[in-house]
């Protein structure tokens, strides 16, 4: 068997990379830590999760114990510790949703892109699919969001065409 040697300068300089955007962000909040949920949010946008790593080095650079920034990071359904597709398309299954089918569309979405209730990421980190409470949405039931774009009154017909649109947008 060859094996492949990681190259550490490479190594080191990504790592450097990486943690150059949370330095950034870290600096414009003046390494405050009242403001730890305002950096975190910046960093979750830049990396779309919150990478294990970068929360040791938040931690360690504000002066907190990793415990109690893991905390929050944990605390807030809006923050993940895992990593997310280009395209996260969230399933409304409140009430409203849930009685109008939007449990038809999460099966659609799982069958389609090969997905389950224990995996929510494709292997090529393209879609991420979400089973959430409420949208806020609930007079367009049932609701699905794909990043920031809502859809209502989504059909299994109406649900295959989206996913289908962003599929061939992403094969051009």
């Amino acid at each position: 068997m060859s094996s492949q040697k990681t190259d550490p300068t490479a190594l080191v300089n990504q790592t450097a990379r990486q943690f150059t955007r949370v330095l950034e962000i870290m600096e414009k909040y003046h390494h405050d830590q009242k403001r730890l949920i305002t950096i975190l949010q910046e960093v979750q946008e830049e990396y779309r999760y919150l990478p294990q790593q970068v929360l040791t080095y938040i931690a360690t650079a504000l002066d907190m114990p990793v415990a109690e920034v893991f905390g929050v990071a944990t605390f807030y359904a809006h923050f993940s510790l895992q990593a997310k597709g280009k395209y996260v398309i969230k399933v409304c299954d409140g009430t409203a949703c849930h009685v109008k089918g939007s449990t038809r569309l999460i099966d659609l979405i799982y069958k389609k892109l090969n997905l389950s209730a224990q995996k929510h990421t494709t292997n090529d980190m393209l879609f991420t699919i979400e089973a959430v409470s409420c949208l806020g949405a609930c007079g367009l039931a049932p609701v699905m969001v794909v990043n920031e774009k809502v859809y209502g009154e989504v059909n299994p017909q109406k649900c295959e065409e989206i996913l289908n649109g962003i599929m061939q947008q992403e094969n051009k």
